[in-house]
């Protein structure tokens, strides 16, 4: 070996190690709306562009976790925050496959000890944001910084007089009943909530890094931590919150590649539920007078710029995601981000350029 090979070696070795060289550019205006992600002293986003089955641009930039050095990858775990609610509404209905439940059930039926009001509030109500539950984090104790989980969560609401409206009646998205599903899912399973996504649904999909995180319980591999700005315009940990322990409605941790899978059973091309189950998710849920919602069961429903979409946010400390399904199209979009600003914004953008591009 000459003087100058370990040199030579040792300057590939670092390229490679770099954000440019984790990800070969495959769309210079997608690359472009990216930019703002790309840098080894800031937190950094991957995304995902499907299209008919396959991967047409998938790259990842920026870092994971700035304390350690650590880029991030397309294996790099986001908390999903509110992508979590798919996942939670497909363990309800496997529930219901099993014939543990039905979305007619009452809550007191699977959760007693609520007061009366709850006697109307079904499982389709919790799952469609029309149960009219207050919002937990509006109840919580002022000023306590100890997380709370989701059996605290049932606690706390099992406590209030009354709803915001009678079942059925309006949409308020919360995270209240999704964080009571959870429950449900674990009284009625025997198992915890963790336990019976990597069984029922991560398993059987091979997202074998994607896990509904408990701190001391699980570990998260190739995890990205949150962060927001300072004062000085810098980055600064904000990867935890008292509410980032609730399972039902933001706990899962998940990256692009492991999402690839799940974007499969969206798109209908790997089933994981039956037809008539899986259907339910899609359907948009009618209040009593008639009325639509925009949401199925774990997504929302709508258009963007002509085009039918299926979709979810996720947004909470340090974190900002997107999925988006546009069904005529064939096209699937996740972006994964561990910032607190900048991603969400961005995401439109994104959007137009893949529907333009590969519609």
């Amino acid at each position: 070996m000459s003087p100058r090979a370990p040199l030579i070696l040792a300057a590939l070795l670092a390229a490679c190690g770099s954000t440019a060289g984790r990800e070969a550019p495959m769309h210079p205006t997608l690359d472009q709306l990216l930019a703002d992600f790309d840098g080894t002293d800031r937190p950094g986003a991957c995304l995902l562009v499907r299209k008919a089955d396959s991967a047409v641009y998938r790259r990842c930039v920026g870092m994971a976790d700035l304390e350690a050095g650590i880029p991030t990858s397309p294996e790099t775990n986001f908390r999903l925050a509110s992508l979590t609610k798919a996942f939670t509404a497909t363990a309800v209905l496997r529930l219901a496959e099993q014939g543990r439940l039905e979305l007619g059930t009452t809550l007191p039926t699977l959760l007693p000890g609520f007061p009366s009001w709850a006697d109307r509030i079904t499982v389709g109500q919790l799952l469609s944001h029309t149960s009219g539950l207050i919002d937990y984090e509006s109840v919580m104790a002022r000023g306590d910084t100890a997380q709370i989980h989701d059996d605290q969560v049932v606690e706390l609401l099992s406590r209030q007089d009354s709803t915001y409206f009678a079942p059925g009646t309006r949409f308020r998205y919360s995270n209240s009943a999704y964080a009571v599903l959870a429950r449900i899912v674990e009284r009625l399973s025997g198992r915890s909530f963790t336990d019976f996504l990597a069984a029922e649904v991560f398993g059987p999909l091979g997202m074998t890094g994607t896990v509904a995180h408990v701190a001391g319980k699980t570990e998260v591999p190739h995890r990205a931590y949150g962060y927001s700005r300072d004062s000085a315009g810098g980055w600064v940990r904000t990867d935890q919150s008292p509410t980032s322990a609730v399972l039902g409605d933001g706990g899962v941790y998940s990256s692009i590649d492991d999402l690839a899978r799940w974007a499969a059973v969206l798109e209908r091309k790997r089933s994981i539920l039956p037809d008539d189950l899986q259907d339910l998710a899609f359907r948009e849920v009618q209040l009593t007078d008639g009325s639509g919602t925009g949401y199925g069961l774990g997504w929302f429903l709508d258009a963007f710029e002509g085009h039918d979409r299926v979709y979810h946010t996720g947004t909470t400390i340090g974190f900002r995601n997107v999925i988006e399904w546009f069904p005529a199209s064939d096209l699937t979009l996740v972006f994964l981000s561990n910032r607190d600003e900048g991603g969400i914004n961005r995401v439109d953008e994104i959007v137009r350029e893949a529907l333009r591009i590969w519609r």
